[in-house]
């Protein structure tokens, strides 16, 4: 089988003007550089200007360090907030979880048959539930009990073990706990939460029970970066699920963690692609090629 092609990918986001477009292809193809798939869109309400482009990383004729040196010349001329990217590395995922596995199974299944372009060394926990799993796949478990007492510790041991491992991205995976502004600060842009579509309508414990007492007829999960302000953050994926009166509390609770399940796949899947601009409190998500 042919190895896959190897990509570097820059995202750009800019004031909208006439122009951007074809400075920038321009620069990639004085430096000799094959542009496979361009992919830009443009906020008329902001008058924003976002821009996805992959090029041939065999046409990549110097070092990663100095290609970025040189793009960022470039980009400060044109007033370009910018990211790059590179295909053949493999981001480095830690998956927070409580009691709750179904997301935690699906993300390490996902990643065990190549969905998922990852490595996942570790796993944290505020209960020890889940071991079990994490042993199943020989992925390192941290159980980290946490008491309001004894919060601002137990999140310093989290925070210093995704130092530890070199973490790149960190995935709530049904973590139940809030974390602090410090922390979401350290990590802006590379935490992504999961919650059940109900927020904010029905928060807290036992949404599915709630749920059927009104007589919902949808079902449906959020999959977001995390913010400071809970549940808040920029949205990167959502689906929902019609639903009827047939189902009682644990019917709703099983459709409701399958839409969580693909909702949080797919945010991961598009984060670890490369896929994804912020701006402000939103998302600009770009098309898979697949």
């Amino acid at each position: 089988m042919a190895s896959k092609q190897k990509k570097i990918i820059f995202l750009i986001q800019c004031e909208d003007r006439k122009g951007i477009l074809s400075a920038t292809s321009t620069w990639f193809y004085q430096r000799s550089y094959n542009i496979l798939h361009c992919q830009q869109h443009t906020d008329n309400i902001e008058g924003r200007y976002f821009m996805r482009i992959e090029l041939d990383m065999a046409d990549l004729k110097t070092t990663r360090k100095e290609l970025e040196e040189d793009f960022a010349v470039f980009a400060k001329e044109y007033n370009l907030s910018w990211e790059c990217h590179y295909s053949d590395y493999r981001s480095r995922m830690a998956i927070l979880v409580s009691k709750t596995s179904h997301c935690l199974y699906d993300l390490i299944a996902r990643k065990d048959e190549g969905d998922l372009q990852c490595d996942i060394p570790l796993i944290i926990s505020n209960h020890p539930d889940l071991e079990i799993i994490a042993n199943q796949f020989r992925i390192p478990f941290y159980y980290l009990p946490v008491t309001p007492e004894t919060k601002a510790e137990q999140e310093l041991k989290v925070r210093t073990l995704l130092k530890r491992f070199d973490i790149d991205v960190v995935v709530l995976a049904r973590y139940m706990q809030i974390l602090s502004s410090e922390f979401i600060e350290e990590w802006q842009g590379k935490i992504i939460n999961i919650h059940h579509g109900f927020l904010p309508a029905f928060q807290g414990a036992n949404p599915y029970r709630r749920a059927y007492e009104r007589g919902v007829k949808m079902i449906g999960a959020t999959a977001h970066y995390a913010s400071k302000d809970l549940d808040q953050g920029p949205i990167i994926e959502q689906d929902v699920v019609r639903v009827n009166h047939e189902l009682g509390p644990s019917g709703l609770r099983d459709v409701g963690k399958d839409v969580e399940r693909r909702v949080l796949a797919k945010g991961v899947q598009a984060h670890l692609e490369s896929r994804i601009i912020i701006f402000k409190n939103r998302t600009i998500v770009f098309g898979s090629e697949q």
